[in-house]
């Protein structure tokens, strides 16, 4: 071993033994938080946006932002975990993205609850069995989650973040050569994610949709002529083998996620507000709802229509819009709308996605 190398090992070394000294103190101080919390709400969604968002600011590098917050996203899950276990309900089985996505928002130190529909994720929050829930709610290649929508308008449940995770699809199986597959089992929306790849490459192959992209890997993994469209952690889950990355037909595919709650979030500096409306039966009416927005100069990021179930050919709007409801200018354009729509409500407000 040379000299140089060492001497950085050993700087290492101190500044490892200095990380765990502050990381026990900040574990310390979160403990005692704990103890001054008000009806044992144990997240804080806002702070901990602040937190990210400020630690973000004042990265030099060389570790990227996201590196960033994964790591203190991490340190916030062991503290948080030290006020009490999070219970955290989400779309399985195990190996989703759904799981993905609720790890990346509240770390490892959660007590994970796997579902196998979206409709079980809400109930399981509604009835206090999960502290929050974790479900899709669009992706940019194949649009919105029709069911996270009609829920998210039935539930008392309220919006508490949202999650963006980049989508790499991978092909999976026991065999290394393509030749040997007969069929592919995935989600239908990963087929629809991939089907230039695939016809492209696997043309004649049957394609099997099967209700999660885990339950593809377990059933490749029970058939040797088969494969399976799923995340690379599936792989490892049900023994198999990493056969091509990346076959999504969008390099920037990605899904955004919601987290489900019982709690209204405060503001922390930089939010979205979710709500779903319906215009009256008039002339101009739709066009109506976009008004107080403009007025107040609250910009719209989504706007979504589904069929509303109460009528035939009649449909609801799901919308973003930046900010959140306790801004002065959102509140007035919420005001306003209320007046105009034949029905509003605010589905939540939460932090942007970090």
């Amino acid at each position: 071993m040379s000299e140089k190398l060492r001497q950085l090992r050993e700087q290492i070394d101190k500044l490892d033994d200095e990380l765990l000294k502050l990381v026990n103190q900040r574990a310390a101080l979160a403990q005692q938080i704990g103890h001054l919390k008000e009806n044992g709400v144990v997240l804080r969604p806002e702070r901990e946006a602040q937190v990210l968002s400020r630690l973000q600011k004042q990265n030099s590098g060389p570790l990227s932002n996201a590196a960033v917050a994964q790591l203190f996203t991490e340190v916030m899950s062991q503290c948080r975990a030290l006020e009490a276990p999070l219970t955290v309900a989400y779309l399985g089985p195990q190996g989703t993205f759904t799981e993905a996505a609720a790890l990346k928002r509240f770390g490892s130190a959660i007590q994970e609850q796997s579902y196998a529909t979206i409709d079980e994720v809400f109930r399981a929050v509604a009835s206090g069995t999960a502290h929050y829930g974790m479900v899709p709610v669009e992706n940019s290649t194949e649009g919105a989650v029709g069911r996270t929508l009609d829920l998210l308008m039935e539930s008392p449940l309220q919006i508490c973040g949202e999650v963006m995770l980049p989508i790499h699809q991978c092909l999976l199986g026991q065999h290394s050569e393509l030749s040997v597959i007969k069929s592919v089992y995935s989600h239908p929306q990963s087929f629809g994610q991939c089907q230039g790849w695939l016809n492209t490459n696997l043309p004649h192959v049957a394609r099997i949709p099967v209700a999660s992209n885990a339950e593809a890997a377990r059933l490749a993994a029970e058939n040797p002529h088969s494969a399976a469209i799923a995340g690379s952690q599936a792989a490892a889950l049900f023994g198999l083998k990493l056969l091509v990355e990346n076959i999504e037909d969008d390099a920037s595919n990605t899904t955004r996620f919601l987290v489900l709650g019982n709690q209204q979030v405060a503001p922390s500096g930089k939010d979205k507000t979710s709500l779903v409306m319906s215009a009256a039966n008039r002339p101009g009416a739709v066009h109506d709802l976009l008004v107080p927005l403009a007025k107040h100069n609250v910009s719209m990021t989504k706007l979504e229509s589904r069929p509303a179930r109460s009528g035939l050919w009649e449909y609801v709007f799901y919308m973003d819009i930046e900010g959140h409801q306790a801004d002065v200018k959102v509140a007035a354009a919420l005001d306003e709308l209320k007046k105009v729509a034949a029905f509003v409500k605010v589905l939540g407000s939460y932090p942007v996605a970090v």
